[in-house]
């Protein structure tokens, strides 16, 4: 007969026991880049507007402070996002944290993944970079993908995630 034993709270394994694995320290660099190039490509519009319409100085002065401070929060951002994400590989699962405001822990049980890709763009390899990406059975795109890893990393994980789900389909 079924049994579905209630657990108590008291029992549950403790979430601060986790010891997650930050992303490679390339990728704040990168993030820093990356953000720079749209801070500059936004700033050829704005000067372009501001000359041409030949705009009284005090708008000019709004505008222009808007965009130092718009400017400066991309550039702090990736030091104080980076850091609140990682991953941790546990026996039967991957959990991947992220956010500072809207925080999420995903967890990818190895037993649903039917495919894992490692991708790269060509700012990521300049910086020695790839992503893990993992497509779970029923998902219709990419169900966890995680920026920011060593190409190394990315992939002795693509292969740790193949062996442990082709082991799990075996056992199963």
């Amino acid at each position: 007969m079924f049994q579905n034993p209630e657990i108590p709270p008291s029992e549950l394994p403790g979430a601060d026991d986790i010891q997650w694995q930050a992303l490679d320290p390339a990728y704040k660099r990168l993030r820093r880049l990356q953000n720079s190039i749209g801070i500059l490509a936004a700033a050829v519009p704005l000067v372009t507007v501001t000359v041409a319409a030949k705009l009284p100085v005090l708008p000019v002065v709004a505008l222009s402070a808007c965009w130092v401070v718009f400017s400066v929060l991309l550039l702090i951002w990736p030091g104080i996002s980076l850091p609140k994400r990682g991953y941790v590989l546990r026996d039967k699962d991957i959990l991947f944290r992220k956010g500072v405001i809207w925080r999420s822990v995903t967890a990818i049980p190895f037993n649903r993944i039917q495919h894992v890709e490692t991708s790269s763009t060509p700012f990521d390899r300049k910086f020695d970079l790839a992503t893990l990406q993992l497509f779970t059975a029923g998902g219709s795109g990419g169900d966890l993908k995680i920026d920011g890893l060593s190409t190394a990393t990315a992939e002795q994980l693509r292969v740790f995630i193949l062996e442990k789900a082709g082991a799990s389909i075996e056992n199963s």
